[in-house]
């Protein structure tokens, strides 16, 4: 499958735009992923800790790939600590905390995912991550639909073409809009949707930002956000783009160890489908291109933010979906 291109394939200093990745999945260790990621993309395998490996130096950079929880990695903050202090004590407190992480990763290696966090790589290159996903499913890794347990996603962060505050705000819009579309054609795993990790956005605050009058500058419409959206799991994630855009900023929300600050959307929609042949991170990218050609079409953006209002306003989320699928039949 061929990645399409967006309407605004470069950033604003020229370069081409690049997308990271990650992906979670169960049955594959990371230390059998790690050598799989190093085989397709070359690199130098790094150990950082029992459940946490790097693949560094690949042809697009550096790869993570670890369990899915912090719990099972030792805490950076206790390591500094016994770093700093040439005591028998702290020695040995910092061995019993880096086993006891140990063990614990051995324990739930069954039901916490394995990760792999790719570098960011150009939209046009998503296509060679289909290799690697082809990979890991032929060598077994099982996916969100394999268990009851399982809510596994994958995750694009694509970088944005521009930070002005009227580009980021028609993203959104254009977001809103089509997100019932999204779900309808990704299917949403029944777990994924009953754990908070990608919760849809209240009507509330969509009704706010497609209000034709809705015109904030960047600092309003970060600080309108975050009133409404106090927590990072949305299924589009604008923390780590605020961070990035305003580091000094004094909410603690986006100064959590989570956010990692980054100029990139964090969608967070899709599940992760590697059991499935003809699903790959491409498929979920050209999804996303239709998102950034509403934003990039203003009149069209505007008809629709339109009739979202009045559907919203007046009738069911089943019509509105209704008209969403009319309307993407003819694109």
């Amino acid at each position: 499958m061929t990645p399409e291109a967006p309407p605004h394939p470069r950033t604003e200093s020229g370069h081409l735009r690049r997308v990271g990745v990650e992906i979670e999945f169960a049955a594959i260790a990371p230390s059998k992923a790690a050598e799989l990621v190093r085989a397709h993309f070359g690199g130098t395998l790094e150990h950082l800790s029992p459940h946490r490996l790097k693949v560094s130096g690949s042809q697009w950079g550096d790869f993570t790939i670890e369990l899915d929880s912090k719990y099972v990695h030792p805490d950076h903050k206790v390591v500094e600590k016994a770093g700093t202090q040439d005591d028998e004590w702290q020695h040995l407190r910092l061995e019993l905390h880096q086993r006891t992480r140990r063990l614990l990763g051995d324990a739930v290696a069954g039901i916490v995912p394995t990760e792999i966090v790719c570098p960011p790589i150009p939209w046009l290159a998503l296509n060679e991550l289909d290799a690697l996903f082809d990979a890991l499913r032929l060598q077994g890794a099982r996916d969100t639909r394999d268990s009851l347990l399982y809510g596994f996603g994958l995750h694009l962060n694509p970088e944005v073409a521009s930070a002005e505050a009227s580009d980021l705000l028609a993203q959104l819009r254009a977001y809103m809009i089509l997100a019932a579309w999204l779900r309808e054609e990704i299917d949403i795993d029944i777990t994924r949707e009953v754990l908070p990790h990608a919760n849809p956005f209240t009507k509330e605050y969509a009704l706010k930002i497609l209000d034709p009058g809705y015109a904030p500058d960047l600092d309003t419409l970060i600080d309108d956000y975050l009133v409404a959206n106090p927590s990072r799991n949305r299924e589009l994630d604008l923390f780590p783009l605020f961070a990035y855009l305003r580091p000094g900023h004094p909410s603690p929300l986006l100064a959590d160890e989570l956010v990692k600050p980054r100029p990139t959307f964090h969608y967070r929609l899709p599940n992760a489908q590697l059991s499935q042949p003809d699903w790959s991170a491409v498929s979920e990218w050209n999804r996303w291109v239709e998102v950034e050609r509403l934003a990039a079409d203003a009149d069209l953006l505007a008809e629709r933010g339109a009739a979202y209002v009045e559907y919203h306003r007046r009738s069911s989320v089943t019509q509105w979906l209704n008209r969403l699928k009319e309307w993407m039949k003819d694109s």
